[in-house]
């Protein structure tokens, strides 16, 4: 008797969203164009060209819509998504690129995928209307290699799109044309990194570009690209169809709409939660259910395993948007919420992530490449009951020669969450080193 069937862990359809907008009326059959429609799909897209008993809207009044809206981008940076597109000359009359950043790698982020799998018409939808904008006639769609089946829909959509005359030549006879492409990665966290995904785009070694110049006047092929995360462009048809004004009230200023966050770690209910900007986290919180049973919350990574981590009491005293997660000390980053409850060792948990970076990095700079092994082997003698007091400033030290002196942010990446460790909980890391007994603290 072989073993028993699992069933796959549902992230999105547990229906506690809060106004959700990309992950609206979704279910496990409704990825399809048929689905999308029903869903109102495509409408942003005809309203554009003036298909909805309106007149067309001009790439200049598109862009204010997105400037209006204050869509800032889902991947990790929250650069302003219309000031970004205003850096593409429209006019120019030279090959450019568009590219939808969905490699998603960073530890604790699977929001990405979601959209992907069950509303992939709606990322289509959002890099058509980007790509009428700044007058792109040709994109691409980077999806983490290690979600084959996912990249595998995702050009089935296309294919329906391109069929339905949603992508080609002349679409819907506006004159338009859009030739939209997947392209799997190959699972390396490194081509995240906007410039190491073009250079794996073209065939190369995903390794960073130096910058500048950017990818605004050299990307993809020497030419000039934009490049966008999977939740940003989703978030597009929303913002044509109801205004940028709407999606701005939905959050909050300089935080516009809602956002995916992926929730994880020592709560009851993991998984993917749309609600809008400035949402408590206390109110996350309890859409995962909560913490463990019997347990109390100690700390949270609020934006992916990269950004520093903040305690526990400090955390329920936060709103989740980028402006009140600076404010606390850390990032809003991708939206990967990674809560640890009290029965956690932080020696062992930056140990692990230690770990991570130093495999993932790209090996191109001295200080990251050097700096991430120093760094996790230090914290494996503290762990192991070999570290001496002066162990702490060394790390503090080591980081400190990374961040900032590294072509891409890898590097800051590896070192922030080493600085933020030791600053919130150094105690346990004197205990540890005091105590000289390794810790076995189960991290599954």
């Amino acid at each position: 008797m072989g073993a028993p069937e699992i069933p796959p862990i549902e992230t999105c359809f547990h229906g506690r969203h809060i106004k959700p907008q990309i992950l609206a009326n979704l279910s496990k059959d409704s990825w399809g164009l048929n689905g999308y429609l029903k869903r109102g799909g495509y409408s942003a897209l005809k309203k554009i060209f003036g298909l909805e008993g309106n007149k067309a809207m001009s790439r200049e009044e598109v862009i204010s819509e997105i400037k209006t809206s204050a869509l800032r981008g889902r991947g990790g940076a929250g650069f302003p998504t219309g000031l970004k597109w205003g850096f593409m000359p429209a006019q120019l009359p030279v090959q450019k690129y568009l590219v939808c950043n969905s490699d998603e790698g960073e530890p604790g982020t699977f929001k990405d995928r979601d959209i992907l799998r069950y509303n992939p018409h709606i990322v289509i939808e959002g890099m058509i209307i980007a790509a009428y904008v700044m007058g792109i006639d040709r994109g691409y769609n980077y999806i983490h290699g290690e979600i084959w089946e996912v990249y595998e829909r995702f050009e089935k959509a296309i294919e329906e799109a391109n069929q339905a005359n949603f992508l080609g030549k002349n679409i819907l006879d506006s004159g338009f044309s859009f030739e939209l492409n997947a392209s799997p990665g190959y699972g390396a966290y490194i081509c995240g990194e906007e410039t190491a995904l073009l250079e794996s785009l073209e065939g190369k070694k995903g390794q960073p570009r130096f910058k500048p110049p950017f990818p605004a006047s050299f990307g993809l092929y020497g030419k000039p690209t934009t490049i966008n995360n999977t939740e940003t462009f989703a978030a597009v048809p929303w913002i044509i169809n109801n205004s940028g004004e709407a999606f701005l009230k939905v959050g909050k200023p300089n935080n516009g709409g809602t956002k995916i966050f992926s929730v994880s770690g020592d709560v009851q209910t993991p998984g993917n939660f749309e609600v809008p900007l400035g949402t408590p986290f206390s109110e996350l919180l309890e859409l995962a259910g909560g913490i463990r049973s019997g347990h109390s919350i100690k700390a949270v990574i609020p934006g992916g395993s990269s950004m520093p981590v903040i305690p526990g009491d400090v955390m329920m005293k936060t709103d989740m948007d980028y402006d009140s997660i600076a404010k606390a000390g850390s990032m809003l980053g991708s939206g990967a919420v990674i809560v640890m409850d009290d029965s956690r060792c932080m020696v062992k948990c930056l140990l692990r992530l230690s770990y991570f970076y130093y495999e993932e990095s790209c090996g191109q700079c001295t200080p990251c490449r050097e700096g991430t092994g120093w760094l996790w082997r230090m914290l494996k003698r503290i762990d192991e009951g070999h570290g001496k007091l002066e162990d702490i400033d060394k790390l503090n030290e080591v980081a400190d020669n990374i961040q900032g002196r590294t072509i891409c942010a890898l590097g800051d990446a590896a070192a922030m969450p080493v600085k933020a460790f030791i600053k919130h909980f150094k105690n346990e890391f004197i205990e540890r080193i005091k105590n000289k007994e390794s810790i076995s603290h189960d991290l599954q």
